[in-house]
């Protein structure tokens, strides 16, 4: 991924280049400061007020301070405040700490008047200054517009673009360096699919022997399987050590497909296009009985396996799924009672219409009930049925206990 965008970085590179550095030096020309915004926008305010703030300021501090002829200062009666409650206080004792607030607040009084003459000192009418923080102000919101929400951000903007383009300017020693590295692990993954693949062809063999088997059992006999399997050319995929490009993946080079001939005579031809229903059912379980001890999947469900099988064959066929039940959970719908009484447990599925609707219910069976089942699955719940039904749970039981 690093490879595929630095070779992309090094087409644009010239023009984001040119990017990178004028957006760096239009933030660094900037001298961005952290908060700056906040306190432009407060002297903004002073300096676009600065009259009223002027005005507000001296009305307070004559009212504090100078007083008219007319009237006195707040501090002036504040002072004859503080007199009369001393003297009250030298008399009645209880009255000393209200003296004392008033002592405080006649200094406080001072320390605000003192506050607001510097205050009005500081205070000028200033329209070149005015329009300087404007300025700034504006070429702030500019720079966020761009790079960011607010200074900080804007910075780290900067920051990474410094990068990107300290990995342009180096791009192309990290090329080689990724290059050679790419080089190494394609030779490492070439050994390793090829030996992959020449165990897999060994394996494919033996699982293609086994399958037959398992479908010789299963009333497919002449029946054929085999795995095919193919590197299928591409251009970006692959170098082998011949030169040959081929497609891989996270499975390997091998492009696997199963192969079926279910009739004798037949050529052999891809298993999802040409198997009947009976015929996936039968190959699936042969399957899953040949890989039973490397298959991880937990729960196995057959529909209908039984189909265009008879007794005999559907008593083996139980037989086998038995077994594929010693390391699987294996649910198997049939209508077959030879394969049915080979099942641990047998339900019994039905539906029944209630009040309009119709419902389906499962019912476990115990050996009675199972028996009438079975006796069912026969033909009819008839004395011979009966006696083929018990008869053929006896000799399931009896096999079983043998395997």
């Amino acid at each position: 991924k690093e490879l595929n965008e630095l070779r992309q970085a090094e087409k644009d590179a010239a023009r984001m280049t040119d990017l990178l550095n004028y957006q760096i030096q239009e933030i660094d020309a900037a001298h961005l400061k952290a908060g700056e915004e906040a306190e432009l926008r407060q002297e903004l305010s002073r300096l676009a007020n600065s009259e009223k703030l002027s005005s507000l300021a001296k009305t307070a501090f004559t009212l504090l301070d100078e007083g008219g002829a007319d009237a006195q200062t707040v501090t002036d009666l504040l002072g004859e405040v503080v007199q009369d409650l001393s003297a009250l206080a030298a008399i009645d004792q209880s009255m000393k700490d209200l003296a004392a607030q008033a002592e405080s607040i006649a200094s406080l009084s001072g320390d605000i008047s003192r506050e607001l003459q510097t205050y009005m000192d500081q205070i000028e009418y200033n329209p070149k200054r005015l329009e300087q923080v404007e300025e700034r102000l504006a070429l702030v919101a500019n720079l966020r517009r761009k790079y960011g929400e607010n200074e900080d951000a804007v910075l780290l903007f900067a920051e990474k673009a410094r990068q990107q383009l300290e990995q342009i300017t180096h791009a192309e020693e990290r090329i080689a360096i990724l290059t050679t590295q790419e080089a190494g692990l394609m030779e490492r993954l070439a050994n390793e699919g090829q030996q992959l693949s020449s165990a897999r062809r060994q394996a494919a063999e033996k699982l293609g022997r086994a399958v037959e088997s398992e479908l010789n059992d299963l009333r497919m006999a002449g029946a054929r399987f085999a795995v095919d399997m193919q590197l299928k050319p591409d251009e970006h995929g692959l170098p082998l050590p011949n030169g040959e490009k081929v497609k891989y993946d996270e499975t390997g080079i091998d492009q696997v497909e199963f192969l079926i001939a279910p009739n004798p005579g037949e050529g052999l031809k891809p298993l999802v296009k040409i198997a009947s229903g009976g015929e996936t059912s039968r190959l699936m379980l042969a399957l899953k009985n040949v890989l039973a001890r490397a298959d991880t999947i937990p729960t196995l469900i057959f529909d209908e396996i039984d189909q265009g099988i008879g007794g005999r064959v559907g008593a083996l066929v139980g037989e086998k799924l038995w077994r594929l039940g010693r390391q699987h959970q294996v649910f198997c719908v049939t209508h077959l009672p030879q394969l049915a009484a080979y099942g641990n447990q047998h339900y019994w599925v039905h539906k029944e219409v209630n009040a309009g609707r119709t419902l389906t219910f499962v019912d476990a069976l115990d050996d009675p009930a199972r028996i009438s089942e079975l006796a069912g699955m026969f033909g009819g719940e008839s004395e011979a049925n009966q006696t083929a039904a018990r008869e053929t749970l006896e000799s399931a039981r009896q096999r079983k206990k043998e395997l």
